[in-house]
C-alpha cells in the first residue's frame, strides 16, 4: 500500500519534500520515495530509500533533474482513475492547471499529477496538440524501475528492448517471415511510434512532437538491433501538423544510404517493397488473414479488390486457386504485385492484377455476368476520421454491396475496414448488412479478425483496435 504522509514544509509554507512510503506484506515499511519541491513547488529531486533486512538504509537516488526542475500537469477533477487505469493520452480538456515557471515546452517531460497535486506519474507535453500529455510511467511504475523514471533515453531501450522479446515469443521473425510490426504506438506503450522491419531494415514511422525530438535516441536504440543494418524515417507529415511541428524541421525523409525498395518474405512468400509506398511501405497487420486465404483457395476463382501489391492475391494462387485477379487504381503498387509473381515464380496465366477504379471493375463485371467463389474487398483508410464518418458509411456499403452480388452463391467474401472510426462506431456489421440488403443477398459471419499478433492493443486505448476482417458466406 502506497499513502503518502504530510508534506514537510519551509518558513513560507511552501512545500519541499513529500514521503511516500511502501508496505510490505507485514506491513512495514520497505521502500520510501521522497519526492523534493523548490521554492516554486517545481519538482527538482526523486530519492528512493529502500529498507535491507538488517535494518540499515540504502539511498539511490535514481534522477536529479535540471536546475528548473519538472513542470506538473494537474489533472481535472474526477479524471485522474482514467489514468491510473492505463489511459495512454491526457487529452486537453481533462487539464486543469499547469504549475511551473517558465511552462513546460513541446516535448518537455512534465509530471501528471491529480488535483490535489500529488504526481501520478509523468510524461511528454504538448503545447498544441489535443493530446496535451503522453503518459510514459505511473508512479508505481517508477519506484519499482527507478533508472527509466523522468529518462526517455532509458525509458525508450526499456520499451524495445520488451518490444523486441514479445516478437521474438511470437516467433518473429522466423525462417519464412522476416516482415513484421516492431513496435506499435500504445500497443508497446510508446505512444506516436511505429517500427515496422523489412529484412534488415527498420522504418520508423513518427506521428508525435516527442518522437521527433527523441529522433536520435530511438533511432539509436533501433540501430543497436543486429540484424538491423538500415534505418528510413518516416514522418506522418499530415499529424505532424497538429502535433505543432514546423515542416521545414523535416527535411531529411531518408538517409542517403537506405534504399528505396527492398524486398521481403511473408509465410514463404516473397514481396517486393517500394519504401515510399503507402504507410510504411507494405500492409504486415494483414498477414495472418492473408495465410487464411491460402486455406480457403483450392481450386477456386478468386477476386482480389484494392490488391495494392497483391498479398491476397498472391496467398490465393499459392493455395492452389484456379485463376486470380487482382485490382487497384495504382500503378506503382500493380507494378510491384506484377513484380511479385516473377518474383515467387507464379504462372501469369493463372494470376493478373487490372488497374481499374474497384466499384467502376465490380459494375462491369456484373454487366457481364461474371462471379467469383472468393472474394477479398480490403480499400484504403476511408473514415480517418468520425467527422467523415457518415460519408464513408456510404462509400463501404457500396463497395460490399457490388461484391456481395459477385460472390457465388455459397461463395465466400473477406472484407476489411482500416478505419479506425469505422471500427470504433461499431458500424461496420451494420454496414454490411446494409449491403446485404443493398444487394438481395443474405449474409452470414464465419470469421472476425483483427490485425495480426504483432499488433498489440492496450485494452485502456481501444482507438488502438483499427483493423477490422470479416469472413461471409454469401447466399
Amino acid at each position: 500500500m502506497v499513502e503518502a504522509t504530510a508534506p514537510m514544509t519551509d518558513v513560507s509554507g511552501l512545500v519541499t519534500r513529500f514521503v511516500v512510503p511502501t508496505t510490505s506484506a507485514n506491513g512495514s515499511v520497505a521502500r520510501a520515495t521522497v519526492l523534493e519541491t523548490s521554492a516554486e513547488g517545481l519538482i527538482t529531486k526523486v530519492v528512493v530509500l529502500t529498507t535491507s533486512a538488517s535494518s540499515s538504509m540504502a539511498r539511490d537516488t535514481f534522477l536529479v533533474t535540471s536546475a528548473r526542475g519538472v513542470a506538473k500537469v494537474v489533472l481535472k477533477k474526477g479524471k485522474t482513475q482514467l489514468f491510473k487505469d492505463g489511459s495512454p493520452m491526457a487529452y486537453s480538456g481533462a487539464v486543469d492547471r499547469i504549475i511551473g515557471r517558465p511552462p513546460p515546452r513541446t516535448g518537455d517531460i512534465v509530471l501528471v499529477a491529480d488535483g490535489t497535486e500529488k504526481p501520478i506519474g509523468w510524461g511528454l507535453y504538448n503545447s498544441v496538440s489535443m493530446f496535451c500529455v503522453r503518459l510514459m510511467q505511473l508512479e508505481e511504475e517508477a519506484t519499482r524501475y527507478p533508472p527509466c523514471a523522468l529518462n526517455m533515453e532509458k525509458l525508450l531501450e526499456a520499451r524495445i528492448d520488451a518490444a523486441r522479446e514479445l516478437r521474438k515469443s511470437l516467433g518473429l521473425p522466423s525462417a519464412n517471415t522476416n516482415a513484421y510490426r516492431l513496435v506499435n504506438s500504445e500497443g508497446d506503450r510508446l505512444s506516436g511510434l511505429i517500427v515496422d522491419v523489412f529484412g534488415d531494415l527498420a522504418v520508423i514511422a513518427s506521428s508525435a512532437a516527442w518522437v521527433e525530438k527523441y529522433k536520435q535516441e530511438i533511432e539509436a536504440c533501433i540501430s543497436r538491433i543486429d540484424e538491423i543494418n538500415h534505418i528510413n524515417w518516416r514522418p506522418s507529415v499530415e499529424i505532424l501538423k497538429e502535433e505543432g511541428i514546423n515542416l521545414s524541421d523535416l527535411k531529411e525523409m531518408r538517409p542517403s544510404a537506405c534504399p528505396e525498395r527492398t524486398k521481403v518474405m511473408e509465410n514463404g512468400i516473397f514481396y517486393a517493397i517500394l519504401l515510399e509506398g503507402q504507410k510504411t511501405g507494405f500492409y504486415a497487420d494483414q498477414r495472418e488473414n492473408r495465410q487464411f486465404i491460402s486455406t480457403i483457395s483450392d481450386g477456386q476463382k478468386v477476386l482480389d479488390i484494392c490488391c495494392y501489391s497483391g498479398g491476397f492475391a498472391l496467398n490465393a494462387a499459392r493455395g492452389g486457386a484456379v485463376n486470380v485477379t487482382g485490382v487497384d487504381t495504382s500503378l506503382p503498387a500493380l507494378e510491384l504485385a506484377k513484380e511479385n509473381i516473377v518474383l515467387n515464380n507464379m504462372d501469369p496465366g493463372r494470376i493478373s492484377f487490372l488497374r481499374e477504379d474497384a466499384a467502376e471493375f465490380m459494375k462491369g463485371a456484373l454487366s457481364k455476368n461474371e462471379s467469383w467463389d472468393v472474394i477479398i474487398v480490403d480499400p484504403p483508410k476511408l473514415a480517418p476520421r468520425k467527422k467523415v464518418l457518415q460519408s464513408a458509411l456510404g462509400i463501404y456499403r457500396t463497395l460490399n454491396s457490388l461484391a456481395m452480388q459477385l460472390t457465388k452463391r455459397g461463395g465466400l467474401l473477406m472484407t476489411c475496414s482500416c478505419s479506425g472510426a469505422m471500427n470504433q462506431s461499431g458500424m461496420f456489421l451494420p454496414t454490411l448488412q446494409g449491403a446485404a440488403s443493398m444487394a438481395g443477398r443474405k449474409i452470414t459471419v464465419l470469421r472476425q479478425a483483427g490485425a495480426a499478433c504483432d499488433h498489440p492493443i492496450d485494452p485502456s486505448y481501444p482507438e488502438g483496435a483499427y483493423h477490422s476482417n470479416i469472413l461471409l458466406r454469401v447466399q
